[in-house]
């Protein structure tokens, strides 16, 4: 179970090694809620916004990618930085940290089932490598799982490889950096080759 947190994120179910499911659907737009992106959000909302603020569809959906997600919800930045600091402060703020946390936790708990638990879950991205207040937020009342979160490692655990639950921790938790350019021009290299 691989979680990737950035300005775009997303979940991803594995099995085996194979990918099962993705929380990205036809566009980037499904799934988590990210930067400025939604995420999951019922479809009528496109036609009801377009009706009420008398707009055609493109720009609803422009308004769902560009102006949603943790900027539309704070009303302040899609930056988790500086959310994480107006958090005690700024009540928009606090509510954007914990709706981008509520549904990363359930998607994962949806995925745990959807694979029939797992060995491990993974976080990267900038905010799932840089953010143990994050990572904890999602790991909340996650014990049902026999996911035993180490708040002390996961606190050392900033911008480095580690693990972040407990060394009896039925689920294991962990902070894998990610390069995605790097690995996008390997399998791009990999699909021209002759």
């Amino acid at each position: 179970m691989t979680i990737h947190l950035g300005n775009g994120c997303s979940a991803c179910a594995i099995r085996g090694g194979e990918s099962l499911d993705t929380s990205m659907g036809f566009t980037p737009l499904e799934g988590l809620v990210m930067g400025t992106r939604s995420g999951d959000v019922d479809p009528a909302l496109v036609s009801y916004l377009a009706q009420e603020e008398k707009v055609d569809a493109v720009e609803v959906e422009h308004w769902l990618n560009k102006r949603s997600g943790l900027l539309g919800v704070s009303g302040l930045s899609n930056d988790m930085r500086e959310l994480m600091a107006a958090y005690d402060t700024n009540s928009r703020a606090r509510l954007a940290v914990e709706v981008f946390c509520y549904r990363a936790r359930k998607y994962l708990s949806a995925y745990l089932a959807v694979v029939g638990g797992a060995e491990a879950v993974i976080f990267s991205g900038g905010i799932g490598e840089n953010s143990p207040a994050i990572r904890e937020k999602i790991c909340q009342n996650m014990e049902w799982c026999g996911l035993k979160f180490d708040s002390a490692a996961n606190s050392l655990t900033v911008g480095r490889d580690g693990r972040i639950s407990g060394a009896d921790s039925r689920l294991k938790a962990f902070v894998v950096r990610t390069d995605e350019e790097l690995i996008i021009a390997r399998e791009t290299g990999r699909l021209i080759r002759p």
